[in-house]
Formats: C-alpha cells, sequence, structure tokens
C-alpha cells in the first residue's frame, strides 16, 4: 500500500511543479508583451538597443514571476481554507 500512496503522491508533486513552472512562463510572456507597448527607448540615450532589451527581459521577469507568485499563493490559500471545512 505505501509504495502505490508514495508513487501517486510523487506524480501530484511532479503535476504541481509542471503547474508552477507553466504558470511563470506564462506570466512572464504577459508581461513582456504589456510591456512592449510602453516606449522605454524615449528614457534612455541613443544607441543602446541591447540594454534596453535586456532590461525589457529582466523587467519581464521580475514582474512576471511576482505576479505569477501572488496568483500562485491566492490559490493554495484558497485550496487549504476548503480544505478546512473539508474535514
Amino acid at each position: 500500500m505505501k509504495g502505490g500512496t508514495r508513487r501517486r503522491d510523487d506524480m501530484v508533486y511532479g503535476f504541481e511543479a509542471m503547474v508552477y513552472i507553466l504558470c511563470h512562463l506564462m506570466f512572464i510572456y504577459l508581461t513582456f508583451w504589456a510591456l512592449q507597448s510602453l516606449r522605454l527607448e524615449k528614457c534612455f540615450k541613443k544607441g543602446y538597443a541591447k540594454q534596453i532589451r535586456i532590461l525589457y527581459l529582466l523587467l519581464s521577469i521580475a514582474i512576471g514571476f511576482t505576479v505569477s507568485s501572488f496568483f500562485l499563493q491566492v490559490i493554495q490559500l484558497f485550496k487549504n481554507f476548503v480544505f478546512t471545512f473539508v474535514k
């Protein structure tokens, strides 16, 4: 019995990890897409296109990861809240 339960738990953790990774990547992409609408180039000196692209990438990762973590935490808290009343 224990072997089957452990394997099921491993599958649940693997699925949850995959959901977390996909969620982070989705929000990073959405943030990158949204940042493209801003004209940050006008705030920088001319000739710094590579640095501006890197800034877009780093801002996308930072903002996207933060927003994704927020949503994943809200979902986790909601699951915990529901489980307190189900048991």
